[in-house]
């Protein structure tokens, strides 16, 4: 685990950035399922996701050049932040008191799609990384 260290803290970093975002400006930007408000912001909250978290992938790699950093990143990352936010939806009330009961919803909602990318982005990263380098792609791999 000592060699995760740097990766866990970035995980923990990241999870709670974006809870603090939901928790100052969820009542703003999380809507009733079934609106056109949601699906316009739930869009525009998944595209501005994955370019954070192609951002924020690429500033953890100037830290970690370990083969494969970017995958342990987007896993290890996954994992910590899907273990937290099982608490904060368990305890929604505390950790969102103004958000609704669709919102929270609507919050799950785009916490599914987040960790989607938080897996796809940085595996993405990896393969570009891998072709700029020689090394063989995951297709490649897989045969």
């Amino acid at each position: 685990m000592k060699g995760h260290f740097l990766t866990v803290l970035w995980g923990v970093i990241v999870w709670f950035l974006a809870t603090l975002f939901f928790v100052l400006f969820g009542k703003q930007v999380l809507f009733s399922p079934g609106t056109a408000s949601f699906v316009i912001s739930t869009l525009i909250l998944i595209a501005g996701t994955g370019v954070l978290l192609f951002a924020v992938t690429s500033l953890y790699l100037f830290f970690d050049r370990s083969k494969n950093a970017a995958i342990k990143f987007g896993i290890i990352g996954t994992i910590i932040g899907l273990s937290l936010d099982t608490f904060s939806i368990a305890y929604h009330q505390i950790i969102f008191p103004e958000l609704s009961h669709s919102q929270i919803i609507a919050f799950t909602v785009w916490m599914s799609f987040a960790y989607a990318l938080y897996l796809i982005i940085p595996i993405l990263i990896n393969e570009v990384k891998k072709r700029d380098l020689g090394s063989p792609s995951l297709p490649e791999l897989m045969q």
